[in-house]
């Protein structure tokens, strides 16, 4: 097996425009790193160009699709790497088409502007563990295939759709099949989840870390819900208050 050993190697210096949105969006691939997350794109079949082993973990990977597996030096690790501490794995995933195969028969969860890649990943995590159908991620929003964003969402986004979209043209669609769209903030007409009894359908739409879903949007929701705070905090985490009502309105 032949050893990718320089930084300067014409095809090391690609995979490095992976890691910007600029280079994913041309050319329309992602960088996974990780044994679990390249485990799970395994299993589910993801379009992987390229397997990136590090050579002092190639032996430990010998199971792995041979035709499709790279052996790479600890520097082109280190410059692929998105953490202090690499595990050595990395693959090249081709990105998958968005299909708008949500229907809403089950729970959607749709995020309005979110900033930060951890958030983001959690978010689409915490949809996956609560059986929500899927994900609509709006404009404005971090982008999907960040690094940070796929170490959070930890294999998730192979499981459930995850699509990028205008969220008022889903809200309308929702609205047309009968289906309650519900929006997160504190206004005159918000009330408490504690007050909604669990349905098998519904739109749930969480916003920006600063600024909350954005004011027309939330014009256009069947109802907008809070959280009761019992202690001193001021609120939670878009990512933890998504998690609490995703688990207490779908049962």
């Amino acid at each position: 097996m032949d050893l990718i050993e320089s930084v300067q190697n014409n095809q090391v210096k690609e995979w490095k425009k992976l890691l910007t949105r600029k280079g994913r969006k041309k050319q329309s691939k992602y960088v996974i790193e990780g044994e679990h997350l390249v485990e799970e794109a395994i299993r589910a079949k993801a379009a992987i160009e390229t397997i990136l082993i590090r050579e002092d973990k190639w032996s430990g990977y010998l199971d792995y699709d041979a035709d499709r597996s790279v052996m790479i030096s600890e520097e082109v690790s280190a410059l692929l790497t998105d953490t202090v501490t690499d595990q050595g794995i990395f693959a090249v995933v081709h990105m998958k088409e968005e299909q708008q195969s949500i229907t809403g028969n089950r729970p959607v969860l749709l995020l309005d502007k979110i900033q930060d890649p951890g958030n983001l990943g959690t978010l689409i995590r915490s949809a996956d563990a609560a059986g929500f159908e899927g994900v609509i991620i709006g404009k404005g929003s971090v982008d999907l295939y960040n690094p940070k964003a796929l170490r959070s969402a930890q294999g998730s986004h192979f499981h459930l759709p995850v699509i990028h979209d205008e969220l008022l043209h889903w809200i309308e669609a929702f609205k047309k099949q009968g289906i309650e769209v519900y929006g997160t903030a504190l206004d005159e007409r918000a009330e408490s989840y504690h007050e909604v009894s669990s349905k098998d359908a519904f739109a749930l739409i969480v916003g920006n870390e600063g600024n909350g879903v954005d004011p027309e949007i939330l014009k256009q929701t069947t109802k907008n819900l809070y959280i009761p705070i019992k202690g001193k905090a001021e609120s939670l985490n878009v990512a933890i208050a998504a998690s609490v009502l995703m688990f207490s309105l779908y049962k």
